[in-house]
């Protein structure tokens, strides 16, 4: 495992925001959801698509908080512009749980 320094740690923002729109994503590769998530109003509202439709529906999603990183530059995929990035875990058999936060935070707030 490569070591970082506390500095490039910094460097990634890590934010909690909600998730306030999710929608089939039919263009995409592989299964996934496009995602409209609040980050508070210094960040606003980014778009993001997610594989994660084997383990979450779309109404579940909406309104569940999650952990993204948004000083990502946009990226291309397919017809969509993703804006940031949601993180979650694999499984062993591949699928992906998001990090969440288990206490409401203001969106925005920053993985401390």
């Amino acid at each position: 495992m490569d070591k970082i320094r506390w500095g490039d740690f910094e460097r990634v923002e890590l934010r909690a925001g909600t998730i306030v729109r999710a929608e089939p994503f039919p263009e995409a590769r592989a299964p996934a959801y496009k995602l409209l998530i609040d980050f508070g109003p210094d960040i606003g509202h980014k778009k993001s698509s997610a594989q994660i439709t084997d383990l979450y529906t779309v109404e579940e999603l909406v309104g569940k908080q999650v952990v993204a990183v948004v000083n990502f530059p946009p990226k291309q995929i397919g017809p969509f512009m993703s804006e940031c990035l949601v993180t979650g875990f694999h499984r062993e058999e591949n699928s992906v749980v998001l990090a969440t936060v288990d206490k409401d935070v203001p969106n925005g707030a920053r993985l401390a």
